[in-house]
C-alpha cells in the first residue's frame, strides 16, 4: 500500500513527539482559550445588540430554529436535563479523549489534527474579540428564550451562569457565543472519527460503522443541543463551522512556520560526507604503514623485478624483500 501523508505536511521533517511536551502545549492552548474568554468581556450593551442583529438575520432569513428547540427542552425535562449535560460535559471530554487516541494509536496523524485543532481555537478566540456576543438565554424574557441551564441546574454542578460549578459562574465570559467552539470542537472531533474510523483502518466492520455513526450523529447533536438550550443562535453554529475549515486550511501553514523555528533553534546533526557511511575514525589519521595494535602487518605482494643489474643466469639480486625465500642451491 502507498504511503500517503497529510495535506500541508509533504517535506516536514520526522518530529518525535513526547507525552511530556505535548501536554503542556494543550494545557497552555486551553489556558489561553479559558483566559481569552475571560478578559475580553467586552460592553454587555454592544453584546445585546450583537445577539438580537444576529436574531433578526435569522428571522429574515427564516433559519430562526431556536425557538422550538428551547421550547421543547423547556417542556420536557428528559430532553432539557441530557442537553444540559451533553452541553456542559462532553466539550471537555470527548475533544481531549480523541486527541489522547489519536497520539497513542495514530501518532502519524496526529500533529495535523492537533495543529488544526489549536489553530481554530484561536481564530475563535479573535472572534470573541472582535465580536463579543450575547447568547439567546441572556436576552430579554420578552424575547421568548428559557435558560434551561439555570431550570434544570438541580439536576448538575452547573448554577445559572452558563455551563461553570456553582460559585464560578464570574471566573467565564458569558459572551462569548460567536463563533460557537462548541459546535467547532465537536465538527473537529467528527472529521477524526470519520477519517480513522474508515474501514482500511478499522479493526472490524462493526467498529467502522460505530466511528462512522459517531463522527455523524455528534456534530449534529451538538448543534441541536447548543441552541435548544439557548445558549447559541444558529449562525453561531455556522460560524463555529466556519473557524473549524480556516483553521484547516491554516495548519499547513503554522506546521510549517513552527518547523522552520525549531530548524533554526536546534543544532542540526553532523551528517558523513559519504551517505551512508558511518565516520569511525572520528577525526584520527594513521600515518602510511602504520597498522593498530593487535593488527597482523599486512605483507607486501612480490613483484619481479628485471634491472640491469640482475644477477648471472637469471638468478634475483640477493637483496629481497620481506616475505620472499631464497632459491635453493643446486645439488653437486
Amino acid at each position: 500500500m502507498p504511503h500517503t501523508e497529510t495535506p500541508g505536511t509533504e517535506g516536514a521533517p520526522a518530529i518525535r513527539l513526547r507525552w511530556w511536551t505535548e501536554l503542556p502545549l494543550i494545557l497552555l492552548v486551553y489556558a489561553c482559550y479559558s483566559a481569552g474568554r475571560l478578559v475580553v468581556r467586552g460592553d454587555v450593551t454592544d453584546a445585546v445588540d450583537h445577539g438580537l442583529a444576529i436574531l433578526r438575520i435569522e428571522q429574515a432569513l427564516h433559519l430562526n430554529a431556536e425557538h422550538p428547540l428551547n421550547r421543547l427542552f423547556t417542556r420536557e425535562p428528559w430532553l432539557g436535563v441530557p442537553a444540559d449535560f451533553w452541553y456542559a460535559s462532553l466539550h471537555y471530554l470527548v475533544t481531549p479523549a480523541i486527541l489522547v487516541w489519536l497520539f497513542r494509536s495514530h501518532a502519524v496523524r496526529y500533529r495535523a489534527a492537533r495543529t488544526w485543532l489549536m489553530t481554530s481555537t484561536f481564530i475563535g478566540l479573535i472572534g470573541f474579540t472582535l465580536l463579543p456576543t450575547c447568547p439567546p438565554r441572556l436576552l430579554d424574557a420578552s424575547h421568548g428564550f428559557v435558560d434551561t441551564m439555570a431550570q434544570y441546574s438541580s439536576y448538575g454542578w452547573w448554577a445559572g451562569e452558563a455551563s461553570a460549578p456553582r460559585g464560578l459562574g464570574g471566573l467565564t465570559n458569558q459572551y462569548a457565543a460567536m463563533p460557537s467552539l462548541h459546535v467547532g470542537w465537536a465538527l473537529w472531533c467528527g472529521v477524526i472519527l470519520w477519517q480513522i474510523g474508515g474501514p482500511q483502518t478499522a479493526r472490524s466492520a462493526k467498529a467502522a460503522q460505530a466511528a462512522r455513526t459517531a463522527a455523524v450523529v455528534y456534530p449534529l447533536v451538538t448543534v441541536v443541543v447548543v441552541m435548544g438550550t439557548a445558549n447559541h443562535y444558529f449562525l453561531d453554529a455556522v460560524a463555529g463551522a466556519a473557524v473549524m475549515g480556516a483553521g484547516l486550511l491554516l495548519a499547513p501553514v503554522v506546521t510549517r512556520c513552527t518547523d522552520r523555528v525549531r530548524a533554526r533553534l536546534l543544532p542540526r546533526p553532523v551528517a558523513s560526507s559519504v551517505p551512508g557511511s558511518p565516520i569511525v575514525s572520528a577525526g584520527c589519521q594513521t600515518a602510511a604503514g602504520e597498522h593498530f595494535p593487535r593488527q597482523r602487518p599486512r605483507q607486501r605482494q612480490f613483484e619481479p623485478r628485471f634491472a640491469p643489474e640482475t644477477e648471472p643466469g637469471g638468478a634475483p639480486p640477493s637483496d629481497r624483500g620481506e616475505g620472499t625465500q631464497a632459491a635453493p642451491a643446486p645439488a653437486r
